[in-house]
Formats: structure tokens, C-alpha cells, sequence
């Protein structure tokens, strides 16, 4: 039995052998350039693709001069070339010795078609977004179960505002995968979430695709729950980027926008404590000037000087009805002495003596009722100013109504 070959060893003659035998060398072929990396060194790493088939491919930085455009995503190449093994990884893959352009991908055409077809539609309208909740309870994510996103997800969401994250796992990538997407979305607005989280990690344009898909996109639109696209890196855009409520660069980072920090809800406490403080203090500084200007008005000494007002015109009536009875009795007497004079027959000096008798009765009456009235008042006018000061106000324009009445 032949001694075991080490894996370096079966690479390495695998290597020896695509280079002793001929090998693959000096060939062109034709692809889309996908999943491009460019490294510090300069060298560029990609997959060349078509509808069957792909091929590792590099392109170091020797022969970078040798290509006349920069390669991007999604662009159409004829690369010329040779097949090798890279040994440390036991990798097949096509050299690039030097590259032309052949035009735009497939799948970039499909993506402006569809993204043409959306927009005339009005779904990427800013219109018709909804905003995101501030403090949502409940955070929906469609996603992979097994993936970096969930695990990043709540990592993040531990330092931020508490919420409960619920998973609806789905299948981001392959045959199939657009189905379990939008199933996930409809299954989380049925649950009564506050905003769902619809992402994957990053990859190549094949890898995303599943998010370029137009169910997917429609399926977002018709969700009754705000949605954040979370889908690759910052540099990668997807159809569910343009329908969606809101974009995040990461997945991350829809956590980060979704819940707030706690520093930031804490020092919003503060500020709107500080306002609430300043608003009391307000208030009760103008209750404070509104108490003191109505104890003034009320205090006793205020009320006391009102009741001695009202007693000095109290005298002033009693002065004023006392002379009033004399005077008019006076005055009648004089008349009557007058028209007696004039009047010579006896029967008319008679009724005239009778009439004065009964005017001085009539007048009797009305100086006695006045009076009786005025020490009613003045009665009432000494009580008040020995009761406590509660109501006396109200007691004085009591006493004045009676007196004008």
C-alpha cells in the first residue's frame, strides 16, 4: 500500500500537473463579474459567471495596467487568461492575464427593469412611508435563524430601549427563498408587531437577489407594519431598499435606528424635567401675585375702612332725615297758614284746618318709619364690624341695597 498523500501534497501535484501537462492557458472567456473584492495590495478577486456556471477568477496588480476600465459589479467581461490550482485552498481558478468589457450583466438589467416597473407605480413614493415608531414594544424580524443578523440584532438591542424581538425565520437566499420572505412578512403583521426588520448579511449581487425579487417588493408595500430593509453592506441596494419605510446600511443598524439610545431617552427625561420645573415655578409665581392682590382687596383693615365709609354716610342719612320731616312740616305749615288767610268762608277755613291735621299725620308716619329704618341699619352696620371679617364685604353691599331701597 502506497504511503497517504498530505492534502498540500494531492494540491500540489494537481498544480504540477495542470502546468506540466499543457494545461489551460491563454484562453478568453466570457462572463459577468460578481461578488468583486479589491484588496490594499491592489490585487482584485471576483466570480466570473454566466446562467450555468462560475469560476474564481483574480486579477493581480501586475497585470492591472493591462486593463483599460475598472471592473464592477455586474459588468459584462471577456477575460483572458489561465487556469490554476491555488494550493494553500486547493482552488480552482482562472488567472486574469488581461480583460475587455462586454456590457451590463443580466441580472443589473432585470434589476433596472423592475426597479423602472416599481417607481412609475408609485412605491417608492416618500408619500406613502410611514414613519417609525419612536418606542416600539415589539420588533418583527424575517430573517435567517442561523445567521449573523439575529445574533447582531439583539446584541445591539441590549444597550438600547427594551423591546421584545420575535424571529419569523426565512430562507434569504436560493431557490424558494422569496416565498418564505414574504410569508414571514404577512405572518408578523397578523401578530400585532410595532415595525418588522426584513434583512440578511452581505454578499454578491446572486446572493441578495432574493430581495430584488418583486414579491418581495409588493409584499412590502402591503404591509399594515413599517418595515426597515436591512440587506448587506452600506454599499449594496436592493429593490426592498427602495420600497421600504426606512433603510438601514446593516442590519446593525436597523436595530440602532429602530430603538433608541438609552443616554439619549434619559437625558430627554431631563430636559423635559427641567421644562416641566420651570413651567411650575411660573405658575405658581402668578397664583402667588393673584393671591396677594385679592388679599388686599379682602384683608381686614381694607374691609374695616369700608365699613367706617359706610357708617360716616349712615350719620350723614340719619343728619339728613332728621332735617327733612321738620323742614317739609315747616314749609306745609307756612302754605297752609297762607291759604287759611286767603280763604274766608268758615267750611273752607274748616276743611283747610282738617286737611293740615291729617299732612301732619302723613308726615308723622313717614319721619317715624325713616328713622325706625336708619337705626335698623346702623344696628346692622355695629354688627358687622364686631363680626369676624369672613363675609363682610358681601354684608356691606347688603346694607347699602337696604339703604337705597
Amino acid at each position: 500500500m502506497e504511503e497517504p498523500l498530505t492534502v498540500t501534497q494531492l494540491n500540489t501535484r494537481v498544480e504540477s500537473i495542470l502546468k506540466t501537462s499543457g494545461g489551460i492557458n491563454d484562453v478568453w472567456v466570457s462572463g459577468e463579474i460578481s461578488n468583486l473584492k479589491k484588496s490594499t495590495s491592489g490585487h482584485y478577486y471576483f466570480t466570473l459567471k454566466d446562467q450555468g456556471s462560475q469560476i474564481s477568477c483574480s486579477l493581480f496588480s501586475y497585470a492591472r495596467p493591462r486593463v483599460n476600465f475598472e471592473p464592477r459589479e455586474n459588468m459584462k467581461v471577456t477575460a483572458f487568461g489561465s487556469v490554476d490550482l491555488y494550493v494553500p485552498y486547493g482552488r480552482y481558478q482562472f488567472r486574469v492575464e488581461g480583460m475587455r468589457q462586454s456590457g451590463i450583466g443580466d441580472l443589473y438589467l432585470q434589476f433596472e427593469a423592475l426597479k423602472k416597473k416599481l417607481d412609475a407605480e408609485g412605491l417608492f413614493s416618500e408619500s406613502r412611508k410611514r414613519p417609525i415608531p419612536m418606542y416600539p414594544r415589539r420588533i418583527g424580524v424575517v430573517t435567517s435563524e442561523t445567521g449573523a443578523v439575529i445574533h447582531d440584532i439583539i446584541t445591539t438591542s441590549a444597550s438600547r430601549f427594551p423591546a421584545d424581538i420575535i424571529l419569523c425565520p426565512a430562507q434569504v437566499q436560493g431557490e424558494g427563498s422569496a416565498d418564505t420572505v414574504v410569508r414571514g412578512i404577512e405572518l408578523l403583521n397578523r401578530h400585532g408587531v410595532d415595525v418588522i426588520i426584513v434583512g440578511r448579511g452581505g454578499g454578491s449581487i446572486e446572493d441578495l437577489w432574493t430581495f430584488n425579487e418583486e414579491k418581495v417588493a409588493r409584499a412590502i408595500a402591503a404591509s399594515k407594519v413599517p418595515i426597515v430593509s436591512a440587506v448587506g453592506h452600506e454599499t449594496d441596494f436592493t429593490i426592498a431598499d427602495f420600497v421600504a419605510d426606512k433603510r438601514a446600511p446593516t442590519p446593525t443598524g436597523a436595530a440602532a435606528i429602530i430603538l433608541r439610545d438609552r443616554a439619549d431617552v434619559r437625558g430627554d427625561i431631563r430636559s423635559l424635567s427641567m421644562r416641566m420645573d420651570r413651567a411650575l415655578y411660573a405658575a405658581v409665581g402668578e397664583a402667588k401675585a393673584d393671591y396677594e392682590i385679592l388679599s388686599a382687596k379682602i384683608s381686614p383693615s381694607r374691609a374695616m375702612e369700608a365699613v367706617g365709609m359706610e357708617s360716616m354716610r349712615l350719620d350723614d342719612l340719619f343728619a339728613r332725615a332728621g332735617r327733612g320731616p321738620r323742614d317739609i312740616l315747616s314749609e306745609m305749615t307756612s302754605r297752609f297758614g297762607i291759604a287759611a288767610s286767603k280763604l274766608l268762608p268758615s267750611r273752607l277755613a274748616e276743611r283747610v284746618e282738617n286737611m293740615r291735621g291729617t299732612m301732619e299725620s302723613s308726615i308723622s308716619s313717614i319721619q317715624r318709619d325713616a328713622l325706625h329704618s336708619l337705626e335698623s341699619s346702623r344696628a346692622r352696620l355695629d354688627s358687622i364690624g364686631k363680626r369676624p371679617m369672613r363675609g363682610a364685604a358681601s354684608s356691606i353691599e347688603k346694607a347699602a341695597k337696604d339703604l337705597g331701597s
